[in-house]
Parts: structure tokens; C-alpha cells; sequence
């Protein structure tokens, strides 16, 4: 025989307050198992405790709820557990996240990144390039990067047109300040590219750069680029352009980013006044 609870005594129940169990019926995720037509007092049955208890302990876990309606609502237990265990893998990575960010954190505090003997400054020519130039959001960046690269490699391959340096990127000052801003994403290669899907040819000018090599994934790029910056406003005449990257090792070399290497560029005003660095000539 079905027993029924006041939704005070659910609450008590269920550890749900009365205002998240009104919500909840609100929402259709936990609808009471009988409302007085009169008074509109709700009533649930004890049958609906287990169901609760699955909706609080998803909650706890972050789910959210039209989630948790989705796993409520399974038609079998194998469909239920299918949509729990993505939920699962989904926390997992995020708490792989946390943890990087909480290393990175710690690594912050306790390591000084400033280095100046690891800046090297450099005078690039003008290259011909197979590129690729779009209005890129910086949350996107590094998902657009990755297939942006693979649109360049694959028309070179298609034309017979192989590289003859590492791929390289150029962003503009919005990137940084705006969140959203102009990115192009070159191959050096040699021979005439035709133009085909988003891939067009270019020629990346000339430019005189700072650059220091960041190591591992892009999560603590801006670390590399603090330093750098520092290294600039101390030793070195910074003026207007964009920022460029060269990716020496990435995605495309290895899975495994601890071997990836990028170098940061940042233009400056080369001057014969002796500073304590490298300066070459580089055919990037």
C-alpha cells in the first residue's frame, strides 16, 4: 500500500528544501504523486524517495538538470547508466583541469620564469606561405588552430607543394584585448598555391622579433608570455604589430604535450646597441 508524505515531511526526507521540490515540480523533473485540487497541497508517494535521493546526488556531482530529467526519464537501465557515465567522464576532465590549473598555480609561485638568456632576437625575411585568415574568437582558438592546420597540410599534400619550414601564426592585438580578432595560420612552402576552401597564398613580411620558446601544452602559454613582454620593456624597443607564434612541435608531431614547443615572437625595433642576447638571422 502506497504511503504518502506532506511536502514538509519529504523534504525532511529527502534532505530537498521545499523550495527546490516546488522547482522541481515546476520543471517537471519530481512532480508529486498527488496535488488537493482544493487547497493545491502536494503530496508524494514513498515510492519517490529513491528517485530523489538519484536527483540530489546528482546535483551534488554539478548535473545539470535537464540532465538529470534525461537519466530520470531512461526508458531502460542501460540507457540511465549510458548518460551518468558521460556525465562521469565529463567531471573527470574537468577535475584533470583543476588539477593542471592547480599545478600551474603552484608552479607560479615558486618558480621564476624571467629568464633572459632564454630569449633570442631575430630577423625574419619576407616568406611565401599557404595560409588561412579568419575573425577567430580566443575561446576557439586553439580548436580552430588545430583545424586551420590540417586544411594547409592536406591542399600542400594535394598540390604537390611540400613545406620548407614549421607552420606559424599571426594575431592581431584584438585577440588579446577584445577576446576576438584577426588570426592567420601560414606554411612556408615552395611553389605557386592556388587558392582552394579557406586556403589562400601570402606573403608573411618581414619583421624583427623577440622570441622565447614556450614548452608543453597552451594552458600556461601566458606565463611565456609574460616573460617575454618583461624581457621586452627592459632590454629591448617593442613597437606596433601583431604577435607571432611558430609551432616548432605540436598536436600534429606527438600526443603527448609535454614535447610540444612554440615559439613566441614578439616584434621589436632591432638598434645597434649591445644587449645581453643572441641576434641572428633566421629563414622562418
Amino acid at each position: 500500500m502506497t504511503a504518502y508524505m506532506s511536502i514538509g515531511d519529504f523534504s525532511r526526507a529527502t534532505h530537498l528544501t521545499v523550495k527546490t521540490l516546488r522547482h522541481y515540480h515546476r520543471i517537471g523533473l519530481l512532480t508529486p504523486a498527488d496535488i488537493d485540487p482544493h487547497t493545491g497541497y502536494r503530496r508524494y508517494a514513498s515510492e519517490q524517495l529513491a528517485i530523489a535521493q538519484v536527483v540530489r546526488r546528482l546535483r551534488n556531482l554539478d548535473m545539470p538538470l535537464e540532465q538529470i530529467q534525461a537519466v530520470v526519464a531512461a526508458p531502460d537501465p542501460h540507457t540511465r547508466n549510458e548518460r551518468i557515465v558521460a556525465h562521469l567522464d565529463r567531471l573527470q576532465k574537468q577535475l584533470g583541469r583543476t588539477q593542471r590549473a592547480v599545478d600551474q598555480l603552484r608552479d607560479l609561485l615558486t618558480h621564476n620564469t624571467s629568464d633572459d638568456s632564454a630569449v633570442e632576437l631575430r630577423a625574419v625575411p619576407a616568406i611565401a606561405a599557404a595560409a588561412i585568415t579568419e575573425v577567430v574568437d580566443a575561446t576557439d582558438s586553439v580548436t580552430w588552430l588545430q583545424g586551420a592546420l590540417g586544411e594547409l597540410y592536406a591542399t600542400l599534400i594535394a598540390q604537390h607543394l611540400p613545406p620548407t619550414g614549421p607552420a606559424g601564426g599571426i594575431y592581431a592585438d584584438e585577440i588579446f584585448t577584445d577576446h576576438r580578432g584577426r588570426t592567420t595560420i601560414f606554411v612556408r612552402c615552395t611553389g605557386t598555391v592556388h587558392p582552394v576552401g579557406r586556403v589562400h597564398p601570402t606573403m608573411v613580411p618581414a619583421a624583427e622579433l623577440a622570441i622565447m620558446t614556450h614548452y608543453g601544452s597552451p594552458d600556461s602559454v601566458d606565463r611565456t608570455y609574460g616573460a617575454l613582454a618583461t624581457y621586452v620593456a627592459r632590454h629591448a624597443l617593442g613597437v606596433p604589430g601583431p604577435v607571432r607564434e611558430y609551432y616548432l612541435t605540436g598536436q600534429r608531431d606527438t600526443p603527448d604535450p609535454a614535447q610540444w614547443r612554440t615559439e613566441i615572437a614578439w616584434p621589436i625595433f632591432l638598434t645597434n646597441t649591445p644587449i645581453p642576447n643572441r641576434i641572428r638571422n633566421q629563414p622562418h
